[in-house]
């Protein structure tokens, strides 16, 4: 699959009302994107094997998105086909009162992957440039006064790029996702949670009082987007009105992103490869 044309390393502008978002690529249809899952999962279970045997590196997976979106199901398609014992899955939702305590990079921070770990981060950093610029919730943070200007955000932006700048060199790779979904899209998923009693639960007052900040998140994202996207740090927008597609996508890219890596399980010395003769021999007498 050719995941080129989603990805943005900022020498592309990203408009996201020009994007479209019903596309499904070289894929007909669900069935075949399952039958395409079949193998992905081949590939993603051996790379991620080496890479966790390997332990050189890092790999942060962002997902944003509006409302509906998709981003769990994305989360959850993605981990099928990951050892578990490599990753570790983290939900940013609302800061706690320890969280606001610090820093906005702070929490996520305090959860980087080690070494041959995957972590996956529902929502991020990025959210302080998103919900935290369309609603304006600086002005009533605990911020002193003299952090609260008019530049905050394109601050925030240099912030985070000297960030993920310093993971790479660090040995973290940063793979960012946007799940790209339409607000007739939206509207159509919403409808399905109020009508579907079994997905009632899924369905908060607030994901209407967002809907009503459609132009200002659409501003948003795409401010932030076009101003973090690098080559160290690329942001692929993903189209998700079809969910089969965005998910076998975004599958795909971290298959890409893993052979990028190139990992290999670690070679011993032969030293040690005549003591594991030693014990086969010992093993195979008992």
């Amino acid at each position: 699959m050719d995941t080129k044309k989603y990805c943005y390393k900022g020498d592309t502008k990203f408009k996201m009302k020009d994007f479209d978002t019903s596309q499904s690529g070289e894929l007909k249809n669900k069935e075949e994107a399952d039958i395409n899952h079949e193998a992905q999962l081949i590939l993603i279970q051996d790379l991620q094997n080496k890479f966790y045997a390997e332990h050189k590196e890092g790999l942060v997976i962002i997902f944003q998105a509006l409302d509906a979106a998709g981003k769990d199901g994305a989360i959850n398609h993605v981990m099928s086909g990951i050892n578990p014992e490599g990753i570790n899955v983290y939900n940013f939702k609302k800061p706690s009162i320890e969280e606001l305590d610090h820093d906005y990079l702070w929490r996520a921070m305090r959860v980087m992957p080690e070494r041959g770990k995957i972590a996956i981060f529902n929502r991020s950093y990025y959210e302080d440039v998103l919900i935290d610029k369309v609603h304006k919730l600086y002005k009533d943070s605990n911020l002193p006064d003299r952090c609260k200007t008019d530049r905050i955000f394109e601050e925030r932006y240099v912030q985070i790029n000297n960030y993920e700048k310093y993971l790479y060199q660090n040995g973290i790779r940063v793979l960012k996702f946007f799940l790209n979904i339409s607000k007739e899209e939206q509207k159509k998923q919403f409808l399905q949670r109020i009508d579907d009693e079994n997905k009632n639960w899924k369905f908060s007052d607030y994901d209407m009082v967002e809907r009503d900040y459609w132009a200002e998140y659409e501003a948003a994202y795409s401010d932030a987007i076009n101003t973090t996207s690098t080559h160290h740090a690329p942001w692929y927008i993903i189209p998700s009105d079809k969910k089969w597609f965005a998910r076998s996508v975004i599958t795909e890219v971290v298959i890409q992103t893993l052979e990028d890596i190139d990992p290999s399980y670690p070679k011993i010395s032969q030293e040690r490869k005549k003591k594991l003769l030693e014990f086969r021999s010992k093993l195979i007498k008992e």
